[in-house]
C-alpha cells in the first residue's frame, strides 16, 4: 500500500491509503506503486488517478511538485479538487476570466503570465473530465 497525501496552500485535499497512483508530470504521467524508487518531480495541471481496492478516482491537480519515498506519496500543488466537487459552471466562468486576462499580456510581466496560464490549464482539465463523464 501506499500513502497519498495531497496539499494545497489552502488545505490537505486527500490523504489515504491507495494502491497505485497515476501522477501528470511535466516528463509525461508517472505510474506509482509500492516500492517505487524515491523520486522528487515537477507536477503538471491535469488528472492524477488513484486505485483503491480495485476503484478508480480521479483527481483534478494545478502544478506542483510530487515527491516518492518509502511508499509514502507526498504531492504539494497549487491547486486540487476531487471530481465530485467540480463546478462545471464555475470552471467555465474560471476558463473564460483566464482567457479574457491573457489577451492582455502584454501588460503582464512574465511571472503573472505563468499563473494566469496555470490557472487555465488546471480550469481546462476540471471542464475535461466533467464533459468525458457525462
Amino acid at each position: 500500500m501506499l500513502t497519498l497525501e495531497i496539499v494545497t496552500p489552502e488545505a490537505r485535499v486527500y490523504s489515504d491509503t491507495v494502491d497505485t497512483v497515476v501522477i501528470p508530470t511535466t516528463s509525461g504521467e508517472v505510474g506509482i506503486l509500492p516500492g517505487h524508487i524515491p523520486l522528487l518531480t515537477q507536477v503538471e495541471a491535469g488528472e492524477l488517478r488513484v486505485t483503491k481496492n480495485g476503484k478508480d478516482e480521479t483527481l483534478i491537480i494545478g502544478e506542483g511538485f510530487a515527491e516518492i519515498e518509502n511508499d509514502r506519496v507526498s504531492i504539494l500543488a497549487e491547486n486540487a479538487i476531487t471530481e465530485e466537487s467540480i463546478d462545471e459552471h464555475a470552471a467555465e466562468a474560471a476558463r473564460k476570466r483566464a482567457e479574457e486576462a491573457l489577451k492582455n499580456r502584454d501588460s503582464m510581466d512574465e511571472e503573472e503570465i505563468e499563473r494566469v496560464e496555470a490557472a487555465l490549464r488546471f480550469h481546462v482539465a476540471q471542464l475535461a473530465r466533467k464533459l468525458r463523464g457525462k
